[in-house]
């Protein structure tokens, strides 16, 4: 059976990623390996890897969501690969569902799930007040569904799985854009170059916390990096990437 490396960047968010790891633990019902990227955490991050031994890279700084995904790409073993924030609690066969539209046919290149919290076609509308109330509802939403997952010409990277295949035909993600923004779009956009296709898996719903590593950043510089990284793309590819959204 196909194995699964689940890559989590992560930056002074222990309890954040405690919870997305204790969720991947009891929700995850297929072979999978774990890496998680510290990327400079002063948190204790790295004594918890240890504890729980958890394979990890530890950083000495910050290098932003793109160089730390590409350490753990660098490092990763599985035939999918799954770059995960920190932030995201995961649910009901969550990964098997993903996994079933990623091979539901040779061209599908990248798939996402939906959430509470994201932009574009992937974000949803299911209320819920806490996270075991989610639980509750996502093991009714996630019952596989093929007829749920759609293409798309998106994927946010906030759950972001792909085949091997795609890494070995178009690399790395691009670490110019760094800390963050617009790396996911642009890897999306290289993929659909070479042939591959794209799928939103509306049958993997999954909690997402949204922005918390960036949120340590005061509004104005957040607002600057996204304009600077959106005028990165434009110039990169002399496409607004505002058309797939």
């Amino acid at each position: 059976m196909k194995r699964t490396s689940i890559i989590i960047p992560t930056f002074n968010g222990l309890h954040l990623l405690r919870q997305c790891l204790a969720s991947i633990r009891q929700y995850t019902d297929v072979p999978y390996e774990l890496i998680v990227v510290n990327n400079g955490s002063t948190d204790g991050t790295a004594d918890y890897c240890r504890q729980e031994q958890i394979p990890f890279i530890s950083l000495p700084s910050n290098t932003g969501f793109p160089a730390a995904c590409n350490r753990g790409l660098r490092m990763a073993s599985g035939d999918a690969l799954l770059l995960l924030n920190n932030d995201v609690v995961v649910s009901a066969n969550w990964l098997s569902n993903l996994l079933a539209g990623l091979y539901s046919a040779d061209h599908i290149g990248i798939v996402g799930p939906i959430a509470n919290y994201v932009s574009g076609k992937q974000q949803v509308a299911y209320p819920y007040a806490d996270l075991a109330e989610f639980q509750r509802l996502a093991a009714e939403a996630n019952r596989p569904d093929a007829s749920k997952r759609k293409l798309a010409e998106r994927i946010v990277g906030f759950c972001f799985l792909f085949r091997r295949e795609v890494l070995d035909t178009i690399g790395l993600l691009d670490e110019h854009f760094s800390p963050g923004h617009y790396e996911d779009d642009d890897y999306c956009f290289r993929a659909r170059m070479c042939g591959f296709s794209l799928m939103i898996c509306g049958d993997a719903l999954v909690h997402h916390e949204g922005s918390a590593s960036f949120r340590e950043h005061a509004a104005g510089r957040i607002e600057e990096l996204i304009e600077r990284n959106y005028r990165l793309f434009q110039n990169k590819w002399g496409v607004d990437p505002h058309i797939y959204i």
